[in-house]
C-alpha cells in the first residue's frame, strides 16, 4: 500500500521551507565551544535522484565543527537547526525568519549538549520542547559593541 498522501496527524510538525541544504555552514547557538557547524546530512530525508538534502527549523542534521574548540572538530555531531534566514509560514499565516542560520549541537535523544542557548530560536515544530526551556537572551553588555538583540522578521500576509 502507498504511503503518499495518507496525511492525517502523523506528527506534531508541519510543513516548514528547507532553506538549509547539505553544505550550509550554520552559528552554533550554545555554549559548547563550538563556533560555526557544516551540514554533512540531514536525519529523516528519503531523497530523490539529484536533489540535495535540506534541512528547516527544527530539524536533526548531523553536522561537523569547522570553528571551535579542537576536541569538538574532526568529529561528526547530532545538532538541531533553531534559526534559518528563508522564510517559512506558520500555521497562523505568519511568515517567519531570522537574520542568520543557527543550531545547537544535542545528544543522539535530542537534549542539549551546552547548558544554555544564545538567543531566541522560535521552534516551531514541537519535536524538541526541552530545547525552548534552556534559552537566554543575552543583555546588551553581554553582545558587546552597542548591538542589540534583533526581533525575528514577521511577513504578514
Amino acid at each position: 500500500m502507498s504511503k503518499r498522501g495518507r496525511g492525517g496527524s502523523s506528527g506534531a510538525k508541519f510543513r516548514i521551507s528547507l532553506g538549509l541544504p547539505v553544505g550550509a555552514v550554520i552559528n552554533c547557538a550554545d555554549n559548547t565551544g563550538a563556533k560555526n557547524l557544516y551540514i554533512i546530512s540531514v536525519k529523516g530525508i528519503k531523497g530523490r535522484l539529484n536533489r540535495l538534502p535540506a534541512a528547516g527549523v527544527g530539524d536533526m542534521v548531523m553536522a561537523t565543527v569547522k570553528k571551535g574548540k579542537p576536541e569538538l572538530r574532526k568529529k561528526v555531531h547530532p545538532a538541531v537547526v533553531i534559526r534559518q534566514r528563508k522564510s517559512y509560514r506558520r500555521k497562523d499565516g505568519v511568515f517567519l525568519y531570522f537574520e542568520d542560520n543557527a543550531g545547537v549541537i544535542v545528544n543522539n535523544k535530542g537534549e542539549m549538549k551546552g547548558s544554555w542557548r544564545y538567543r531566541k530560536g522560535w521552534l516551531d515544530s514541537g519535536l524538541f520542547p526541552h530545547l525552548r526551556a534552556r534559552t537566554e537572551i543575552p543583555q546588551q553588555e553581554k553582545l558587546g559593541r552597542g548591538r542589540q538583540v534583533p526581533p525575528p522578521f514577521r511577513i504578514s500576509s
